[in-house]
């Protein structure tokens, strides 16, 4: 596990670039064959599958498994282990492309989302959702790392934004036809869930037949990196891994339980937020590349402060509900978060390091569902609260970031930007 700063930001950036390995290295690579193709291709398959996954899961849970508040709570972290050992990645990479292992990761995540409906009790959901979220987590973590690997650093915000709205029309289409369906062809979860990942599978199979493999234009460093100047980025990932967990787990069980929204109740407020990332997303990306990270980042804690607490009290399912799609819109501000990381990252560490974030963000996410599943049992005001105090510990952090983040100038406190502040 590598830890120390061996050497300046700039002589490892120069170091990173191979000889013989230009900028045009994507260049015979267009239309159809492009790596932002593929990529979206991907967004679009895994999508496909958890959402299907995601929409239908609570009510599955609870209407044919039987399960409560504690049991959610749990199969929450049992999802979210994969996710914590997303640094073992790096280990995978060194016999598989990244790639490659997107692809089989993709497959993975199909699969275990197809079998879901096929074991209806407590230890089958908590099987099958392992196996879906290795796949998941897996696909994430290399999918970062060839997004911020392949899309120039002046078009990742707008491409990255793009990308959002590609993977909102994918849950668009999952969420459409179970809302569509459900009632209308009397579908069954285990038909539902069938669907879902099956078609996942076949897009994975597609994505590893027609695409060429992609050469990398810097050699990724194959061992674990942790840099102490990048902590602001493990911090501001840490609390987002926290953060989500509040929306993901207790603001959809809160809709089901407290309010009692059915299955194709929960489908419509999933596809009006499919709508808003289709129709904002590539804005919202746009616009983080003109205001910058840090300015776009304090725009979103302060909303979901507003979100969270308003959520403790609320008493209105039509007021839940708007929570809801707000919340869930804010997601795209994320953008920000790897539009930082990718413009003070040496190349040579992003996939490394974004293995080691990924089980940073999940840090949390492994203990505050189960932690938080038994607190909701005594007060569920208690649980948005405390989200509440989430938003605020990442609201400073996010004043850290600097106006023009880059390497040797990752925070406000790094020695460029304090000789600049003395200058003035």
């Amino acid at each position: 596990m590598r830890r120390n700063e061996d050497s300046s930001p700039t002589s490892r950036a120069d170091r990173a670039e191979r000889p013989g390995v230009d900028s045009s290295i994507y260049a015979s690579f267009t239309g159809l064959r492009s790596p932002f193709v593929l990529l979206a291709l991907m967004s679009a398959a895994m999508w496909l599958s958890y959402s299907s996954w995601w929409v239908l899961i609570k009510n599955f849970a609870v209407e044919d498994v039987g399960m409560t508040g504690r049991e959610i709570g749990f199969l929450e972290s049992i999802r979210e282990i994969p996710g914590f050992l997303a640094f073992l990645a790096i280990y995978v990479v060194l016999y598989i492309r990244e790639q490659s292992f997107a692809i089989v990761s993709l497959l993975l995540l199909g699969l275990g989302v197809a079998a879901t409906g096929y074991f209806p009790s407590v230890l089958g959901m908590f099987i099958t959702t392992f196996v879906m979220s290795v796949g998941f987590h897996y696909y994430e973590t290399m999918n970062q790392s060839l997004t911020l690997q392949w899309l120039p650093k002046d078009q990742a915000p707008h491409l990255m934004g793009r990308l959002v709205a590609i993977g909102a029309g994918a849950q668009l289409a999952a969420y459409a036809i179970i809302l569509a369906s459900w009632k209308l062809f009397d579908l069954s979860f285990q038909t539902a869930f069938l669907i879902g990942g099956a078609i996942t599978l076949a897009i994975a199979l597609l994505a590893w037949q027609q695409f060429p493999r992609f050469p990398q234009k810097t050699v990724q460093q194959k061992q674990i990196v942790l840099r102490k100047r990048y902590w602001l980025f493990y911090a501001l990932t840490f609390m987002s891994g926290a953060r989500r967990q509040i929306f993901t787990v207790f603001a959809s069980f809160m809709m089901v339980e407290k309010f009692g929204y059915d299955v194709e109740s929960i489908a419509g407020l999933f596809l009006i937020n499919c709508l808003i990332n289709m129709a904002f997303a590539g804005r919202i990306g746009k616009l983080i590349g003109i205001v910058g990270e840090k300015r776009a980042l304090t725009f979103e804690y302060i909303g979901l402060i507003g979100v969270f607490v308003t959520y403790a009290y609320v008493t209105s399912a039509n007021l839940a509900a708007a929570l809801y799609v707000i919340d869930h819109a804010f997601f795209a501000f994320a953008i920000a978060i790897k539009t930082y990381f990718q413009k003070i990252a040496d190349p040579a560490e992003i996939a490394p390091s974004t293995s080691v974030s990924f089980t940073i963000n999940h840090i949390a996410a492994v203990g505050i569902p189960a932690a938080f599943g038994l607190l909701w049992l005594v007060s569920p005001k208690a649980v948005f609260l405390a989200g509440a105090a989430m938003a605020a510990v990442s609201l400073i952090l996010s004043r850290f970031v600097p106006d023009d983040p880059q390497q040797g100038n990752e925070t406000i406190f790094s020695p460029k930007t304090a000789k600049l502040a003395a200058a003035e």
